[in-house]
């Protein structure tokens, strides 16, 4: 199995005839992503790479049957009116790849996922993958390149970075250890889908056997994963690394939601906090392959060769 996305989910593309979205669209039908639709008003007639263009997400939903997910890919300003059309039309999961998307903007569209009862991943996301199965985003770049690089295995991926997202899968796989998901959360301050949300459905995943989280300073999500952890809400082992350790306060981490405030979000409080509860943290970056590699043996999920 797979979290988020896999060869079955119909997929939606809002702005599949930008510059963007005719790339993207490229990799995730390359790449083998069920891509039914795209959405651009005033282009309805138009097809991207053979997907049928439509002027609404409700008409795409119309012609193209129930729509899984939409992957929004339209200038930051526009981000707020796509993601809640896609929620109206019905679509219970929505990716956001564009940066500088208001933070006002993203609480409302908080808010309208919640009346949904759907799901936002990002803003300022990479993406979603799932080796073999399917792409959301640009995770990968190229179809070629990310069947080459990502390969399907036992191990989840939560990720601040959406190049670390990248270099974890491919120096995990370096050393023989696949992916079922590999998911950015995305960089801003606020985003739909933290890490202990994607803990949360790894937890419910039986092929993830062990998860792997890239952290940051800034923010709380590292602690609330922990706090799942202590609840017994999240059991699976875990593989956490904390960027920022030689960050001060007031100093920002590459990301708009990595800043240090006071007491707040600071590395050696996330990673006290983790080590606290029983997960694994490493110091250093590159510890994670041969760290994880060790752990899949002693679980007896691979060999030693």
């Amino acid at each position: 199995m797979a979290i988020l996305i896999d060869e079955t989910k119909k997929v939606l593309i809002q702005g599949i005839t930008g510059r963007e979205g005719r790339a993207r669209a490229k990799l995730m039908m390359g790449y083998g992503t069920n891509v039914v639709a795209g959405c651009t008003p005033g282009k309805c007639g138009m097809e991207v790479h053979g997907v049928p263009v439509f002027d609404t997400v409700e008409e795409a939903f119309e012609k193209a049957g129930d729509i899984d997910v939409s992957v929004i890919f339209v200038p930051a300003p526009l981000v707020k009116d796509a993601a809640m059309e896609s929620f109206n039309a019905g679509i219970k999961l929505v990716v956001i790849v564009p940066d500088r998307v208001p933070l006002y903007d993203v609480m409302e569209i908080a808010r309208e996922a919640k009346k949904h009862n759907a799901k936002f991943v990002g803003p300022n996301t990479l993406g979603i993958l799932s080796p073999g199965k399917g792409v959301l985003g640009m995770i990968g770049g190229r179809s070629e390149s990310a069947r080459k690089w990502f390969k399907p295995g036992p191990v989840g991926i939560s990720s601040r970075s959406g190049g670390i997202t990248s270099s974890l899968a491919y120096y995990m796989n370096k050393v023989g250890v696949g992916q079922t998901t590999m998911v950015h959360v995305g960089g801003d301050s606020i985003v739909g889908l933290p890490h202990p949300e994607v803990m949360k459905l790894f937890e419910k995943d039986p092929d993830t056997k062990l998860v792997v989280m890239f952290g940051e300073i800034g923010g709380s999500q590292e602690e609330t994963v922990a706090e799942l952890i202590e609840k017994g809400e999240f059991t699976k082992p875990l593989v956490a690394f904390i960027g920022g350790k030689a960050a001060k306060e007031g100093t920002r981490f590459s990301h708009a939601g990595a800043i240090v405030e006071g007491n707040r979000g600071t590395h050696h409080g996330k990673v006290k906090k983790l080590r606290e509860v029983g997960a694994t943290v490493v110091d250093d970056f590159d510890e994670i392959p041969k760290v994880v590699r060790q752990k899949l043996i002693e679980m007896g999920l691979i060999g030693e060769e």
